[in-house]
């Protein structure tokens, strides 16, 4: 195994923007001003980023998986979330015992 410090350099980098990032939210959660769009934009975030994050892995994994989300998706309009993952942990397990 050989010791590149660009590689280094470069993991180092990333690792202090991501805490950067972090670190920023934190400071600046409490003093930005906020109204309107730019808030309804900021309280999307978080949902925005959990998509972005599932929604590959739902639709690329396979059928069980895809038709797991959709399911999970309506419970969780319609029930609250305790409920709509254990939903969406059966319907998984279900689907993928029923689909081989």
């Amino acid at each position: 195994m050989s010791f590149d410090p660009h590689t280094v350099a470069a993991i180092l980098t990333m690792a202090l923007v991501t805490y950067a990032t972090r670190v920023a939210g934190i400071f600046l959660d409490g003093r930005l001003a906020l109204s309107g769009r730019t808030k309804a934009a900021f309280d999307a975030i978080p949902a925005a980023v959990l998509v972005s994050v599932i929604a590959p892995v739902a639709l690329a994994t396979g059928p069980a998986e895809t038709i797991a989300a959709a399911i999970t998706v309506v419970s969780a309009t319609r029930m609250s979330l305790l409920v709509t993952i254990v939903v969406g942990v059966v319907s998984v397990v279900l689907l993928r015992m029923m689909m081989g």
